[in-house]
């Protein structure tokens, strides 16, 4: 029977070993994956390393802001809120976190609206300038911010805007922008542009069609943008020293540094601002998590 099938497909009949397992006999050579053969702690251990140089840190600060002062201890007990006390009422990090929150939501707006638009017309429209204005965009990151402090307090100065936090979203959307295009318009180009087409031909207007059938399907970019941009205002040190003198405009990085003296630190109260600087980033991350990496992942399918 063997020999009639091979004579009629003209091809010869696999062999396998007699005491074979199965899986053996169905694995095609060079299918093999390497980490098959890999002992499971060589895998655990330098995972388990990174994930102690990365969580020892966080319990270091979180142990100096809840022990005692002066207590030397290694485990947070027991646990004061006293240093919380201390800069939220008498070192002003009630206002400085609303300042922050001011900044950090009306920069994620700013550079999700103005990012949009900017995107939409790099996906969609062809222009002479093209080229050379993504290269442009590209050659702003190069930049650093440091570089346009002189001009930006000149401008701002003459805009009678300085100590006002309006100068530093303005400051903040400028520099998020470029990224912010570029990666908006990779979603966007990830959209059929046959999808637009029928909602123009059932009668909506280039507007409607964009804000029912796009923007919808580009809602994970949008987070994954509006996050970066909220994070990295939030995080920013320097705008907000260099454009808010005033103690009431400034936000919780230039507060946190107002903490180290000449002489002296407070470590419980720094390690106290730090977690309370750090809440609000751990929280937006914790919420849009799946939104993110969705986001930067379709975002560069293409571009």
């Amino acid at each position: 029977m063997t020999a009639l099938l091979t004579e009629r497909n003209g091809t010869a009949p696999r062999s396998t070993a007699p005491g074979s397992p199965p899986s053996a006999r169905r694995r095609r050579p060079g299918r093999e994956r390497a980490f098959d053969d890999v002992p499971r702690w060589q895998i655990y251990l330098p995972l388990g390393l990174y994930l102690l140089f990365t969580l020892v840190p966080f319990y270091w600060i979180l142990l100096f802001a809840v022990r005692p002062a002066g207590s030397t201890s290694l485990v947070p007990w027991p646990m004061t809120g006293a240093h919380f006390s201390k800069v939220w009422n008498e070192r002003s990090f009630a206002v400085f976190f609303q300042n922050s929150m001011i900044v950090g939501v009306a920069t994620l707006v700013a550079t999700t609206l103005v990012a949009l638009a900017g995107g939409y017309a790099l996906a969609r429209f062809d222009f002479r300038i093209k080229g050379a204005f993504m290269l442009a965009l590209l050659c702003s990151q190069f930049i650093p911010g440091a570089l346009m402090l002189v001009p930006l307090f000149e401008i701002f100065r003459n805009l009678q805007m300085i100590n006002s936090l309006g100068s530093v979203v303005i400051a903040e959307t400028v520099f998020q922008l470029p990224l912010s295009i570029i990666l908006i318009s990779g979603f966007i180009k990830n959209v059929p542009v046959s999808l637009e087409e029928a909602a123009w031909v059932d009668g909506c207007s280039r507007f409607t069609a964009f804000r029912t059938v796009v923007l919808p399907l580009v809602r994970p970019g949008l987070i994954a943008v509006g996050s970066f941009a909220f994070v990295h205002s939030w995080n920013h040190f320097l705008f907000a020293l260099m454009f808010l003198s005033e103690q009431d405009k400034q936000t919780i990085p230039v507060g946190l540094n107002t903490l180290i003296g000449a002489d002296s630190v407070d470590l419980g109260a720094l390690a106290a601002g730090g977690v309370i600087a750090a809440v609000p980033v751990v929280v937006v991350f914790a919420f849009i998590q799946k939104w993110l990496i969705t986001g930067f992942s379709a975002g560069a399918v293409k571009g």
